[in-house]
């Protein structure tokens, strides 16, 4: 109904950065299913641009893209907002043990599940808010304080 501040918080914005538009277009019906507003980035280069100018709660950020790759985009997104919560989401386990990816809040490998990614961002964003974060209330139907 309205988009405005009447009262009601608006809902949470989450980034998807991902090279590949099928899994795009996926991740984006499932969040706008639950719930969430969705931005979209096709490489880091424009992960890093949509932090800066859309202010996002969340980022889920591939690491495999062409140009400016994932672990770089985070650490860019980082230097910009150490307190924004980025989830790492990937085809391929094998970069879970490189340092760089440890200051994202959550590293998870792709799968047919997309189960799997929403019950993490969920679980990232109530840590936030359970760490006196403040990012908004999910969809429609959030909980009062």
């Amino acid at each position: 109904m309205s988009s405005g501040q009447s009262g009601a918080a608006r809902r949470t914005r989450i980034l998807i950065a991902d090279d590949e538009p099928n899994i795009r277009l996926l991740y984006q019906n499932e969040l706008e299913a639950e719930g969430y507003e969705v931005l979209l980035a096709e490489d880091g280069r424009e992960a890093v641009e949509k932090v800066r100018s859309e202010k996002p709660d969340l980022v889920v950020l591939d690491i495999r893209m062409p140009g400016m790759d994932g672990i770089e985009a985070l650490g860019r997104i980082l230097d910009h907002d150490r307190t924004l919560p980025v989830i790492l989401n990937t085809a391929y386990s094998t970069y879970e043990d490189d340092f760089m990816t440890w200051s994202a809040d959550a590293y998870i490998v792709k799968s047919a599940d997309v189960g799997v990614l929403l019950a993490k961002i969920a679980e990232v964003l109530a840590g936030r808010r359970g760490a006196g974060g403040e990012a908004p209330a999910q969809g429609g139907g959030g909980g009062a304080c």
